[in-house]
């Protein structure tokens, strides 16, 4: 009897042991489990690769679109002969724009400023490098914006006008001819165009109109008196985009090829100097002629 209480008790302390190490055991697993990272088996056991979509295989094998070629920029028309003079104003403040524009490929007519702080010098660097001088006549505009030093109104008598006048030009020493800065309200004025007018014929001078008004009389007085005259048909820079510059001279070309003979006036900025510099040499490969403004004078345009 005892020692079957003796073998029962063995075998129940040996179930106990056997149920103990189990509970560890699955507990270990069960623990291993859910606190495993997630990453570390995404990056022990990787997901095979899906198989790549038709639509996918054929953008693989198939080469990029070539990039669309810019449009081609219109080529100028041919004017074999035709004669274009380009005037450059508002000079006299820089010494360094007089050396920009006589380094481009075409002749250049320079008018200066009579009473800017650097006058002198700019008249000495456009004469050094062989230019064309004119001297920019200050005059009265309808904005009622300041024209600067020295400049000429409608209600002057004639004497004040033609002392003016004379004075401007003394101050642009070897100046061949003048054309108006400004001169809207003044230009308009027929009286006080036939003084300075007459003081430029006294002179022998020639007359550019501007036209910085399309009422301007001065082109017309000029003729009337005798005095040799020509008139600008296109401002290049009323806007300062390259490009409104460009269109502006391929519009100049455009009156040369049809009239045979066209004047721009332009502006000493630095976008003008750039255009001139890209577009002349093709105006003279296109057979345009590109000259001082006296050369105009003299054809009698």
């Amino acid at each position: 009897m005892r020692a079957r209480r003796s073998s029962w008790r063995s075998r129940s302390t040996l179930l106990w042991l056997l149920a103990v190490v189990t509970s560890f055991a699955v507990g270990g697993f069960v623990g291993a489990w859910l606190g495993r990272d997630p990453a570390v088996d995404v990056a022990a056991e990787p997901y095979p690769p899906a198989e790549p979509s038709a639509v996918e295989r054929k953008a693989a094998t198939t080469p990029p679109a070539p990039e669309p070629a810019p449009a081609p920029e219109p080529e100028l028309p041919r004017a074999q002969g035709a004669r274009v003079a380009v005037v450059i104003d508002d000079l006299g403040r820089s010494v360094e724009v007089v050396d920009r524009l006589a380094d481009l490929p075409a002749p250049i007519t320079y008018s200066v400023l009579p009473f800017e702080h650097s006058t002198d010098r700019v008249v000495r660097a456009i004469r050094r490098h062989g230019g064309q001088l004119l001297c920019h006549l200050p005059m009265e505009p309808a904005s009622g914006a300041d024209p600067g030093p020295g400049a000429l109104n409608a209600a002057m008598s004639a004497g004040e006008l033609s002392r003016a006048t004379a004075v401007a030009l003394d101050a642009v020493a070897g100046a061949i001819g003048a054309n108006h800065h400004m001169g809207s309200r003044m230009s308009t004025d027929e009286r006080s165009m036939k003084v300075v007018l007459g003081v430029l014929g006294e002179r022998g001078l020639f007359y550019l109109d501007s036209r910085t008004s399309p009422d301007s009389v001065g082109y017309r007085v000029g003729r009337d008196l005798g005095v040799p005259s020509v008139e600008r048909q296109v401002f290049l820079d009323p806007d300062r985009d390259p490009e409104a510059i460009r269109g502006q001279f391929r519009r100049l070309l455009a009156i040369a090829a049809e009239r045979g003979h066209a004047v721009a006036i332009g502006h000493p900025y630095p976008e003008t100097v750039a255009v001139l510099r890209e577009e002349l040499p093709k105006a003279l490969a296109a057979g345009y002629e590109f000259v001082e403004l006296s050369a105009l004078v003299e054809r009698g345009v």
